[in-house]
């Protein structure tokens, strides 16, 4: 029997981030675009926002090719980018060639879209989540979702209207309570780990010689697991009252951040696909 939710001007779309784990999200997201599934509100942190920009232009399956057809040409992920690029992701490949001329991103029809898109980054100076929404500068757009997947250690420093950031999930990894503070109070959360899943509470340790310039984001990098922890039982708290719907994997998942197994990327695609397709979606 199928769950079915109702989608009012009060309805939210919360995208976690993951790395390649953001594959289950591009799996919930064509379902979504298949049926014509629309939120008023959307939120995404790293792989969750550069999945919610196609989601805003509708472009079905670009997500899919940007992370699995193009993995398996390009090969995107590895150290010989961290020694060419200073970045284990090929990001001249990701943000400039897949957007501008593999794959264009329809820029048009993000400005057309009636729905807002917020992605979250954290500011390296105050190691606070920054919100941005930008629909009509290609270049800022651009810049907005790289920042946001700009994940700490393995990628450089990016820039958002001249302001040092870092990936969004350091600062704010499942902003449901940033959209609730929008308005948006009925949220429809999309994770990519299983229910029950927690961060090892000892936080991450930073490196003495690294981010001397941003003692605050070493900060918040320290305090993200507790954090991201906090968030997760929070989420737990309202599905199980009935104030939030949960997708989520079913089982621990086996694709890492930085998966390069086709097979298992495109197995965790399908799960996304079939979970959402669990639901059913009525305008209330």
């Amino acid at each position: 029997m199928k769950k079915t939710v109702n989608i009012t001007d009060k309805s939210s779309l919360v995208l976690e981030g993951g790395g390649m784990r953001g594959i289950f999200t591009i799996g919930v997201l064509d379902n979504f675009m298949d049926r014509g599934i629309r939120f008023p509100y959307i939120i995404g942190v790293s792989a969750g926002a550069c999945n919610a920009l196609s989601y805003m232009s509708n472009q079905r399956g670009r997500a899919k090719f940007s992370n699995i057809d193009m993995m398996e040409k390009y090969n995107y992920i590895g150290f010989r980018h961290l020694i060419t690029q200073g970045n284990i992701m090929d990001f001249k490949l990701l943000f400039h060639k897949l957007p501008e001329e593999i794959y264009p991103y329809d820029y048009d029809a993000l400005a057309r879209c009636p729905e807002r898109l917020e992605v979250v980054t954290t500011n390296c100076i105050t190691g606070e989540a920054n919100y941005f929404e930008e629909k009509n500068d290609p270049k800022r757009v651009i810049d907005i979702v790289k920042a946001s997947s700009s994940l700490p250690f393995v990628c450089p420093i990016a820039y958002v209207d001249g302001v040092p950031m870092a990936d969004g999930g350091v600062a704010d990894s499942i902003p449901v309570e940033r959209a609730m503070s929008q308005g948006f109070t009925k949220p429809v959360i999309v994770l990519t780990r299983n229910k029950g899943y927690r961060k090892p509470a000892k936080g991450t340790k930073v490196p003495f010689f690294m981010y001397r310039k941003y003692p605050k984001l070493k900060e918040a990098i320290r305090n993200r697991n507790a954090i991201y922890n906090s968030q997760v039982e929070l989420v737990e708290k309202m599905e199980a009252e009935g104030s939030a719907i949960v997708i989520r994997p079913e089982r621990p998942i086996e694709v890492g951040r930085m998966e390069r197994d086709i097979n298992k990327l495109h197995a965790l695609y399908r799960e996304g696909y079939d979970l959402a397709a669990k639901i059913e979606f009525v305008k209330g």
